[in-house]
């Protein structure tokens, strides 16, 4: 799942949700706008039994984004239908 929210300055915060084991192990999410990076936005567990991480991003951004867990597994987030030209979830925010 993921939400938005407005911020101040034409900004806006986007928040990455899983549930917590689904895919099992540490997961991170990334995309353009972390340069494809693992790790650097790290899912973290959540009291209500979910994990996510959030990044800010100027309004209006579209990027394209996967999961990824520690043993190389890739995953698509199930609520996105729009693709990219490789075939990577994308989004307008």
């Amino acid at each position: 799942m993921i939400s938005t929210k407005a911020l101040p300055f034409d900004k806006v915060r986007v928040t990455f949700t899983l549930d917590r084991d689904d895919p099992p192990g540490p997961t991170s999410v990334v995309g353009c706008f972390n340069g494809w990076t693992p790790g650097r936005n790290p899912l973290r567990g959540r009291s209500n039994g979910k994990r996510s991480t959030s990044v800010v991003l100027p309004a209006g951004s579209t990027l394209s984004f996967r999961y990824l867990t520690d043993g190389g597994r890739w995953s698509d987030d199930p609520a996105v239908d729009t693709r990219d030209g490789s075939g990577n979830p994308r989004i307008t925010v």
